[in-house]
């Protein structure tokens, strides 16, 4: 029977072995270690979100130059017809066309006057109105206004009717002049002066005020 023999270097033992194989398992693990890191944090990683975009910068002194244009002023209205001053140009105007005897120009300029103040006069009105009870320093000031306006209206009107007067229009003088007696009271200079129209027109008989002599005579 055949046998056979083997020397002491060539036999290996079955632990050895295994040793080995789990030595080469191990570095072949360490080699391909890097590339799997590599890949799972890369697989791992987050996408970073997309930046906004940046708004555009507004050029210094567009937004303060905007409000200043923008926001209305005191005295704005200076150069417009629908105010004190308006009114009072209309007023300028019509007394140059009386002197020149232009009693047509003249009268559509205070008609013009005229109703400026009188809306002037019920717009502070109503506006003082409406601040009553509410704020009193506000209230007074638009009721000031109110009654500086009407004043000035109802000179417009009393200037009006002397233009008609001197049209030879005195129909469309008298229901002025009456107007103004009630706007002003007949006790006021101004009411007087417009009764005193009244009276050289002929439409009302007695003067007033009385003279002193026949106040005094009346008395005795």
């Amino acid at each position: 029977m055949f046998t056979s023999k083997t020397t002491p270097h060539s036999r290996i033992s079955f632990p050895n072995l295994r040793l080995c194989g789990s030595l080469l398992l191990i570095a072949s693990l360490m080699g391909a270690a890097p590339a799997l890191v590599g890949r799972v944090s890369a697989q791992e990683q987050p996408e970073q979100p997309e930046q906004p975009s940046q708004p555009t910068p507004v050029e210094p002194g567009t937004i303060e130059d905007f409000v200043e244009t923008s926001t209305p002023r005191p005295n704005s209205l200076n150069n417009s017809v629908f105010s004190i001053a308006g009114g009072a140009r209309l007023m300028e105007e019509a007394m140059a066309a009386v002197n020149q005897q232009n009693y047509t120009q003249a009268i559509a300029k205070l008609q013009d006057a005229r109703q400026v103040y009188n809306q002037l006069s019920n717009f502070y009105l109503d506006l003082n109105n409406s601040f009553a009870g509410i704020d009193n320093r506000v209230s007074d000031s638009h009721r000031i206004r109110a009654l500086e306006t009407a004043q000035l209206r109802d000179q417009a009107t009393y200037q009006l009717a002397i233009a008609y007067r001197a049209n030879n229009q005195p129909e469309l003088a008298i229901p002025l002049l009456v107007q103004l007696i009630r706007s002003q009271n007949p006790t006021r200079e101004l009411g007087q002066q417009a009764y005193q129209q009244l009276f050289e027109l002929g439409f009302v008989d007695v003067a007033y005020p009385r003279e002193s002599s026949n106040n005094d005579a009346a008395q005795s």
